[in-house]
């Protein structure tokens, strides 16, 4: 299994939840307001006056199958509109209960 962190403007939440949906990606926790700026390129995400966009975060876990499904269709998001920013990064679990 493998945890697949997703960084995102909020623009694309209910995208992402259906591309969930599609893939039978049941189970993720969403954290609605966090803040950041990319590495590359993109505007930072603060939510202040002067930066005020805000981004968000899903982390699932997933079988490893549907790891490389979901990052396909992620990075096809992210190219269309690549100004509004979504990252995302995939680790190993060991264990869960």
């Amino acid at each position: 299994m493998k945890s697949v962190l997703i960084t995102f403007d909020q623009a694309y939440y209910e995208k992402i939840i259906r591309l969930l949906d599609h893939l039978d990606c049941r189970g993720f926790t969403h954290m609605e307001r966090v803040q950041g700026r990319g590495s590359k390129t993109g505007e930072p995400h603060y939510g202040t006056h002067a930066w005020p966009a805000m981004c968000s975060a899903i982390i699932t876990v997933v079988d490893d199958e549907k790891v490389s499904p979901l990052l396909e269709k992620l990075h096809e998001m992210d190219m269309r509109t690549e100004q509004l920013g979504l990252r995302a990064f995939v680790w190993n679990i060991e264990q869960s209960i």
